[in-house]
This record gives C-alpha cells, structure tokens and sequence, in this order.
C-alpha cells in the first residue's frame, strides 16, 4: 500500500528533492498534496508532472492564477488557497507522512495540526520548533504523532543516537556525553571582518556547498541557521546547553556527530545533498535509494574543524544565548531574523545589521513566557512589529 505524502513548501529546494526521492519510489509513495505561497509556475509544473490530488497556495491571488492554469491544462488537481487550506492537507485523514519544508514560522500552524492528528513528520522546518518548543513536542507525544529530522545536522545527530535515545531516552543515562553539530561556516569563514559592511544579498546567498534558498541561505552566511539548529537539537534529543557544541566543519562533508562516554565518536557522513536525510525520512526505518552517490573518499580532500568565532559570527551568539533565556526568547529571535533577514535581502538594510537588530528585538522581548500557542503567535507578531519599526526608524 502506497504512503500517502502531502509535501508543505513543495517548490523549495527541499520539496523539489522530496519530489525527487518520491518520483524514484513510484509503489512505495504516493502525493497526495503539495502547498505553495506565491510561485505559480513551479506548482503548475509540479502539477503537470506529478499530478497530486490537491494544491494549495497560501496566497488567494497565486491560487486563482494556479486555478486558471490547471484548467487550461486539463489537470485534475483541486487547487485550494489560504492557512486553513493548508492545515486541512496537513491533518487529512488520508495522509500518512507530511514533508514540512514551509519556510520560516508560517509553517508553524499545519506542522502542528500534523501531530495534533497522529502523522509522520519530515521536519524540514526548523522554525516551527524553535517557536513552539515544548507545545510542538507535546502535540507528536499526545496523538502519536512520529517526528524524524530532515535538517542535515538533526538528521546525522538522529543516525548516530542509541536507538533508545531515537525513543525518547534520556542522553546522560544512554553514554552520550555531546553533541558534536557541525556547521559550514558559510561564505564568509575567511572574509576580513572589515569587508562584512560590504557585503550584498548576491553574496550571502552564494553558499559554497549547499544549494537552498535565499533566506536560509543568508542564515547560513550569518550563521544564524546553526543557532536555530542548535535551539532545534537542544529540543529534539532533551539535551541541556552544556551537552551541545558547535564545531564548523567547512567541508560539510560530516553533517554532526555524537561524542559518548567511553571516548568514541560517530559521526554520520555524506555528499552535501539534501535527498539522503529526506529518503531516510520518508522510508524510516528501512533505507531507500536517494538519487545520492556514495562518498568516495580516495576523492576526498582534507577534513578540518575550527571553533567558532563569535565576533565573526554575533547571530549565532545570540542564538545560544536565547536557547539559555527559554521559549520567549527563541520565539522572539526567530521572528526578528525573519524580518531582518527579508529587509536586507530587499536592500532596507546592510548585511551587518541583521545581528544588531536581532539583538534589540531579543533583548526587548527576551523575558516573556509564552504558555500557549496562541501566547506563541501573539509574542512572534509582536517581536515582527517591533523589528519593522526598528528598520523604519533607523538601526
């Protein structure tokens, strides 16, 4: 019997992947629906080759265009628009695994209504855990909901864990001692620190090993995406600060390790490509082909490590400083980035200010507690609005 996948991001790079690992499974998989925000072509193409069952688009202008275009075409997908739309092919009672690879915290709602009614979750969206934090846990834990990592970094974490961590033990009482995750450090490892107020969206976005989008691309440059990570990892394995460590690994060729007790190390390896932790996720805990060749390590340059440095790399400071301060500080940090992020890929603000806006919005909002979800959406709406009038009246 065929898995039924509903893929939320469907035309980002990891939905296209996760398309791609399907499209090589046709007996195993099974789409059921693919959401979007905005990119009509990519989710007519999608459409036109894959033929889900539904479409959903959370922007109501690009779901009339999407509407318009199937029926010229003659699919038979129904195309639906809006956030209730997406939490609806989220929480189908048809559906078995949702991909949830929706950037940023708009995911957060039909990631939530996935375990709220019992599915598979490829958590691709770091985001939505990061705001919601031990909500989001709960709500797999209660309706039996499963939660696999697809973040590279979480992913090899997951694989190298004893496998009564991977349900839900304890690290102290399993022999891990920490968590080893690893980072690229971005395109700007090397660059004087100098030369970072020159820095354009066109080169934060050029990342030397991985291929992704804008946003996550420039958290990488910024290295906020190892922060949220880090938050992420804290939450996913029940690890305290002191069991975490960040290591940059510019090859990105040992996607994080796991240190234990007795000295040994294992660590999980392979290309920089995002099918191998999306195929382990879909078919867990058998393994499928990706599309992903084999490491072959006569080809393989040099492995080094370095510590990160924190004057290079502020977000990532702060990142670490929100995991300590709890839920409204991480709540509050990833809505600010988000915005800082979008400012300054629309040219409102230099790459150097995202860090010092984050750090105003953090310290503004780092002492609320939210004890709900809708405490979660209400502080994440306020740390946005904060951020933009911060942007408005100059940093």
């Amino acid at each position: 019997m065929s898995k039924q996948v509903t893929i939320l991001g469907a035309t980002g790079s990891i939905g296209l992947s996760t398309l791609d690992v399907i499209s090589r499974h046709p007996g195993q998989f099974e789409l059921f629906a693919v959401t979007g925000n905005t990119n009509v072509a990519g989710m007519l193409e999608i459409c036109q080759t894959y033929q889900p069952k539904v479409a959903v688009m959370a922007n109501a202008d690009a779901a009339k265009l999407l509407q318009q275009q199937i029926e010229k075409n003659g699919i038979a997908t129904e195309v639906t628009a809006g956030v209730d739309s997406l939490v609806d092919v989220a929480s189908h009672s048809s559906v078995d695994i949702v991909m949830a690879a929706i950037v940023g915290g708009a995911g957060l709602l039909p990631t939530i209504a996935a375990a709220n009614a019992g599915k598979r979750i490829c958590l691709a969206n770091k985001e939505a855990l990061v705001m919601s934090g031990d909500l989001f846990l709960d709500a797999v834990s209660n309706n039996g909901a499963t939660l696999l990592p697809v973040d590279s970094e979480h992913n090899a974490i997951f694989q190298s864990m004893p496998p009564e961590v991977q349900q839900g033990a304890t690290l102290s009482t399993s022999g891990v001692r920490k968590i080893l995750l690893t980072g690229s450090g971005g395109p700007f490892l090397t660059k004087p620190l100098e030369e970072f107020g020159e820095i354009t969206p066109a080169m934060a976005v050029a990342h030397p090993n991985w291929d992704m989008g804008a946003k996550i691309s420039v958290d990488s440059a910024t290295m906020m995406n190892k922060g949220l990570e880090f938050i992420e990892a804290r939450l996913l394995f029940n690890a305290s600060f002191e069991q975490m460590e960040v290591i940059i690994h510019p090859q990105s060729i040992i996607h994080s390790m796991v240190s234990y007790n007795d000295g040994s190390v294992l660590a999980q390896m392979g290309q920089p490509d995002m099918r191998t932790p999306i195929a382990h996720t879909l078919s867990y805990p058998a393994r499928i082909e990706s599309g992903v060749e084999p490491l072959d390590f006569s080809q393989l340059a040099d492995f080094t490590f370095v510590k990160p440095d924190f004057n290079r790399f502020p977000n990532l400071a702060l990142a670490l400083e929100a995991s300590k301060s709890g839920q409204g500080a991480t709540t509050a940090l990833n809505a600010s980035n988000e915005v800082a992020v979008e400012a300054f890929l629309q040219g409102e603000i230099r790459f150097i200010d995202i860090a010092q806006l984050n750090e105003r919005v953090l310290n503004a909002h780092v002492n609320s507690k939210p004890n709900s979800l809708s405490d979660i959406l209400e502080l994440d709406a306020q740390a946005r609005q904060f951020a933009k009038q911060v942007i408005t009246q100059g940093i």
